[in-house]
């Protein structure tokens, strides 16, 4: 992957691993800051709600990654909607924690606002991929002046045995 997709941008730089990904910092620091809101009272007596919205920002970050590491954009996209699906779960529970008094109005809507900025970053990202010739790196075919280079000293091994008899 040579282009890194920011928004509903895309940017030229090289995409090495799925930290290189924008989206996946965002979600990274999304997933930090649920961990801070969760450590505080009276969120972190809710036991129930603490696990679900954790589980569910990791399962964002997770999904990204594992995707990405899979080779294929058909498989990467699959995990690209998991990881949109997850941010929807998290506004849900975010939803829960502002009804229920454990997070004020402002914390609940930065909050918001940044898992529907990471859901559109995500959707931009599979309409990229989608749009893309480049299938992943599982497709990718092997040199042809290497595999070239490789007949040619067979060959040329053959012709010197030939020789040599």
């Amino acid at each position: 992957m040579t282009d890194r997709v920011q928004g509903s941008k895309v940017q030229s730089s090289r995409v090495e691993s799925f930290e290189d990904l924008h989206v996946y910092e965002q979600a990274r620091k999304l997933t930090n800051r649920i961990y801070e809101i969760t450590r505080e009272a009276p969120f972190s007596k809710d036991y129930g709600l603490v696990d679900q919205i954790r589980r569910a920002s990791v399962s964002i970050m997770s999904n990204i990654a594992e995707g990405f590491e899979r080779g294929t954009n058909t498989e990467f996209i699959q995990f690209l909607f998991i990881a949109k699906g997850s941010c929807g779960e998290v506004r849900a529970q975010l939803t829960i924690a502002h009804d229920q008094r454990y997070i004020s109005k402002d914390t609940y809507q930065a909050l918001v606002d940044s898992c529907r900025r990471i859901s559109g970053m995500l959707s931009n990202l599979i309409t990229y991929l989608k749009g893309s010739p480049y299938r992943g790196t599982k497709h990718k075919k092997p040199p042809v002046k290497s595999m070239a280079g490789e007949i040619n000293e067979l060959i040329q091994e053959l012709q010197r045995k030939k020789d040599a008899q």
